[in-house]
This record gives structure tokens, C-alpha cells and sequence, in this order.
């Protein structure tokens, strides 16, 4: 197609090189456009921030989220909770924050924050049932399973660490659920014992409708981290979440409610705490990057 008329004096546009002409005037307006859009949404966070968690630490997200939508008006966000670590390009997350989270070597990992997993009851229920002094003692309690719970037999097998090394006790109750709320819900109701992340049963703790107990047992410490696809270009959005997120956890302090009440376990072992590293994650022992 002939886009310019030639002669030795002088070149025009065709018909056809004048639409050509005005189209691309028009597609490089669009683009301009397009590269202001996308400088004003680096600017201030904006748009839907697609945020995948564990269901255990909704009670621990909730505030974060909170405080993000009031900060940024411009962002609302959309909370997915599954027990499974989703794909996060594949099904369209900006980010995940999960506990006791799958290598995946395609991930980029920040660490938040460490926490236990911490046995307790309500005081009704121990008035009631008593107190258990040993794990063994678990199988004369009823116990409260979270079935979804990483842990074996879907959720009926309880670790510890004593002086003669890592123990699990096969526990068994009236109620397995795989909603974080029924359970602890049910734990304050007096219904049985409950063995939660710290950040689940922080807030009962403080209050006292939740006791702990068996502290000298208690396991070793797992991370809280967050997860997401690229290191380069990440969008603000999901990067002043995160920063929220892992402040407030260092501000609320999920284990304080625990540690107040116990000496340290001298049987289990605690990880550093680097809360604001990145991390690639690997099938080998995670590295500071």
C-alpha cells in the first residue's frame, strides 16, 4: 500500500497515509495516556488488592485490612481464605500470606513474624474437667480439632516438646470443624480444648476468657510470611500492604499474651526473628537475599 506521494520537489500522504497517519497520532496519545495511568497508581495505592491468606490468620489479618481501606480509599480488597496454598498467577492473587507455607521456587517470601501454636480452655471448662498437668493427659479431654490443620491425621494429632524430646498425642472430641471462628468460638463456650496459633487465641488470652495451659510443652515456633510472584516492579499496593501487616504483627505481639504466663521452653527451638528480609523461596533452606 502506497502511504507518501514522491516527486523531486515535495512529499504528501496519500488517502491511505493520511488515515495511517492519524491512527497512529491517536494509538501513541492512547499510550501516553496509559503510562500516566499507570505512574498515578504507583503514586498512591489504588485498584483491588487480591489477598490470599490462611484461614487461622483472618483474626490476625482483619485489623491490617481495617487500617489499609481507611489509609487508601482507593483500594478495596478482595480476601480469599483457603486451607490449600493457592497458584497466585495462575489464579489471579496479588499476594498471600500464609503460616507453615509450600516451598515453591517460583515465589518471592518475606518474612512477618514468627508465633506457637498454644493449647488452652476456658475457665468454665476447666473448673469442670480440669486442668491437664502432661500432652498425655489430652486423651481424657475433649479436645477441639481443627481438621484442615497441617498437622497429622487431619488435625487429631497434637505436637509437643517435653525433656525427652518431640512427642504427639492422638486426641479426639465432639466437635471437628474447618472454621477458625466455630472452633474458638466453642473453646470460650467451655466446650473443650482448643490448640491454635497464638495470634487465633491472642485476644482471649488477654481477656481471660481463655486460659493456657501445658506452656513448658509448647512446640516449636512457626513463621507467618508473606508470598508473591515478582521482585521488580511490585505494585504498591501490595507492597504498602505488606508493610502494614508486618508492622501491626510486631505491634500486637500474637506470642505476649503466651509468654507473660510461661518461661521459656528450653526443649523447643526458636527461629531468628527477620521480620523485614526477603526471601527466595526454595527447595533448599531459605537464604537472606
Amino acid at each position: 500500500m502506497r502511504l507518501l506521494n514522491r516527486s523531486t520537489r515535495s512529499i504528501s500522504l496519500t488517502e491511505a497515509g493520511q488515515s495511517y497517519y492519524e491512527r497512529c497520532v491517536q494509538i501513541l496519545s492512547e499510550i501516553e495516556e496509559a503510562e500516566e495511568a499507570a505512574q498515578v497508581l504507583q503514586a498512591r495505592p489504588r485498584g483491588t488488592l487480591r489477598l490470599n491468606i490462611s484461614p487461622a490468620l483472618a483474626v490476625c489479618i482483619a485489623p491490617s485490612i481495617t487500617g489499609f481501606t481507611s489509609l487508601y480509599p482507593d483500594v478495596s480488597v478482595r480476601l480469599t481464605a483457603t486451607t490449600r496454598m493457592v497458584n497466585l498467577v495462575e489464579e489471579g492473587f496479588d499476594l498471600a500470606i500464609r503460616f507453615m507455607a509450600a516451598a515453591d521456587s517460583n515465589l518471592i517470601l518475606r518474612r512477618l513474624a514468627s508465633f506457637r501454636f498454644v493449647l488452652c480452655g476456658s475457665p468454665d471448662y476447666l473448673a469442670r474437667r480440669g486442668r491437664p498437668e502432661h500432652p498425655s493427659d489430652l486423651v481424657r479431654h475433649n479436645c477441639l480439632i481443627y481438621y484442615d490443620c497441617p498437622f497429622g491425621k487431619h488435625g487429631r494429632e497434637w505436637p509437643f516438646s517435653g525433656p525427652s524430646g518431640d512427642l504427639t498425642v492422638r486426641v479426639s472430641g465432639s466437635l471437628e470443624t474447618n472454621s477458625v471462628g466455630g472452633l474458638l468460638a466453642a473453646a470460650r463456650l467451655g466446650n473443650g480444648l482448643i490448640f491454635a496459633p497464638s495470634s487465633t487465641v491472642a485476644e482471649g488470652l488477654k481477656s481471660g476468657a481463655l486460659v493456657p495451659l501445658l506452656t513448658e510443652f509448647l512446640p516449636t515456633e512457626y513463621s507467618v510470611d508473606a508470598l508473591y510472584p515478582h521482585r521488580e516492579h511490585l505494585p504498591l499496593k501490595v507492597r504498602a500492604f505488606i508493610d502494614l501487616v508486618a508492622n501491626n504483627i510486631r505491634k500486637a505481639k500474637p506470642n505476649a499474651a503466651v509468654k507473660q504466663d510461661i518461661s521459656p521452653n528450653p526443649h523447643h527451638k526458636t527461629p531468628p526473628e527477620q521480620p523485614d528480609h526477603e526471601y527466595q523461596v526454595d527447595l533448599r533452606p531459605i537464604q537472606a537475599a
